[in-house]
């Protein structure tokens, strides 16, 4: 059984007061305010982190390193991309 949740439509100047004060990140879309995934300042330093120490590491090799969402033909990427010459 599917419940369905009742949509709620805002105006472009409504999301932006709401938008203001929220805690997470949001779209707005076709009226509607869409959650985004990510958005805290703990899940930032943690990917930072974690791309400066991989980029660090493979510094002189053949590789390229990403961080976000990034597709690389038609796949998503996750980590790093060793590039052929």
């Amino acid at each position: 059984m599917q419940l369905e949740t009742q949509k709620f439509y805002y105006t472009p100047e409504e999301y932006l007061e709401i938008e203001e004060k929220a805690e997470y990140k949001s779209e707005y879309r076709d009226g509607e305010i869409v959650p985004m995934t990510g958005g805290t300042t703990n899940h930032n330093k943690i990917a930072g982190n974690f791309y400066a120490y991989f980029k660090f590491g493979l510094r002189g090799k053949n590789y390229d390193v990403y961080i976000g969402d990034v597709r690389f033909c038609g796949y998503p990427v996750i980590g790093s991309i060793h590039i052929l010459m």
